[in-house]
């Protein structure tokens, strides 16, 4: 069993930064690949990028060169560092584990919400 838990989600203005975190227990995470979903009220949940556990990373296209994550498997941790943020990345912000290899998510946490401010 892996836990998740994110952090770091909050109020900020149009073109503002945040650094969300997820921290693991349970597990180390070296095994997992890491990604981040997230979902606006109304909205299916999206793909918003994800860290593999060989070290390679994927974005969203909404997302690409603004967002960036990054792992650090000795703190078995995973951050998301949102830049020049957009009123349509508030969201409710989740991350999820998945063993190398495989398709399907196995573990997600709570969420932490974005909000994004004019």
């Amino acid at each position: 069993q892996v836990q998740l838990v994110e952090s770091g989600g909050g109020l900020v203005q149009t073109g503002g930064s945040l650094r969300l975190s997820c921290a693991a227990s349970g597990r180390r995470l070296f095994v997992y690949d890491m990604a981040w979903f997230r979902q606006a009220p109304g909205k299916a949940r999206e793909f918003v990028g994800i860290t593999r556990s060989g070290g390679t990373t994927n974005y969203a296209d909404s997302v690409k060169g603004r967002f960036t994550i990054s792992r650090d498997n000795a703190k078995n941790t995973v951050a998301l560092q949102m830049n020049s943020l957009k009123a349509e990345d508030a969201a409710m912000y989740y991350c999820a584990a998945r063993r190398a290899g495989r398709s399907l998510y196995e573990y997600w946490g709570q969420g932490t919400q974005v909000t994004v401010s004019s």
